[in-house]
């Protein structure tokens, strides 16, 4: 004799194998298992705005400015236009990575002219 639960399931006795046993259904006790969080690109843009901020502070970087700014408006709508903050990061770590090469291609420039020697 099968008893139904009140939630429609068949009632399953104490001690049943476990192949016997429907699939939970969700909607009675816990419910689904919650999405996974999604950080989107918060970490990326923070990570992002602090290097250009870096790189302006420590070696003058001018492309690091503008890098900063764009890092930090994708900081701001990374959660409401998620796509935008993504492309706009893209173009901040370009620039971040621009100011880096015109940066180390002007000190090797001034090694190898002599401009460090005394």
């Amino acid at each position: 004799m099968s008893q139904q639960d009140p939630s429609g399931q068949p009632y399953i006795p104490y001690g049943a194998p476990y192949g016997e046993q429907p699939p939970p259904h969700y909607g009675y006790g816990y419910g689904p298992p919650p999405p996974p969080p999604s950080s989107g690109p918060t970490a990326n843009a923070i990570v992002a705005l602090v290097l250009n901020l870096l790189a302006v502070v420590s070696c003058c970087n001018v492309f690091g400015i503008p890098g900063a700014i764009l890092a930090g408006l994708a900081l701001g709508r990374a959660t409401t236009r998620p796509q935008v903050a993504r492309t706009m990061l893209v173009w901040s770590w370009v620039l971040f990575g621009a100011g880096l090469v015109i940066t180390f291609g002007t000190f090797i420039l001034l090694g190898v002219n002599g401009a460090f020697d005394d």
